[in-house]
């Protein structure tokens, strides 16, 4: 989605991008960690999903669940006890993520890293 909440394209009908349209599903700063928490974990609590995630706000972390929810990804599951207890799991479509994800987490542990910390000494050297 764009930054003002509209997706970019009404239809993503060929000749329109596939991976645009994914990464418009599961894009964003947090819905990869939450997708791979979820898949790793299994079903989670949401207070045990923001401890795993770590520094992300409560309404953040709402957001992009509600996002991934309505994308047909994740499922939202209240339980009808006093206090209330809502959680999260994989549908079969977020399963079906599962080899992206892993991916993901190879390249990054084999790339990432070091392309992150050269982009710092970057910095470094141009703010000196």
């Amino acid at each position: 989605m764009d930054t003002n909440g509209k997706a970019r394209h009404s239809s993503y009908e060929l000749p329109a991008c596939p991976v645009e349209a994914t990464l418009e599903l599961i894009g964003g700063k947090w819905k990869g960690i939450v997708l791979y928490y979820l898949m790793v974990d299994g079903r989670l609590r949401f207070s045990a999903l923001k401890r795993k995630v770590g520094c992300v706000t409560q309404r953040m972390l709402t957001k992009q669940l509600r996002e991934l929810e309505d994308s047909g990804l994740v499922n939202r599951i209240v339980y009808a006890e006093v206090p209330p207890r809502v959680e999260y799991e994989l549908t079969e479509e977020g399963e079906s993520l599962t080899p992206v994800l892993l991916t993901l987490k190879k390249w990054g542990e084999a790339h990432a890293l070091q392309l992150l910390q050269e982009r710092e000494n970057r910095k470094a050297v141009e703010a000196s």
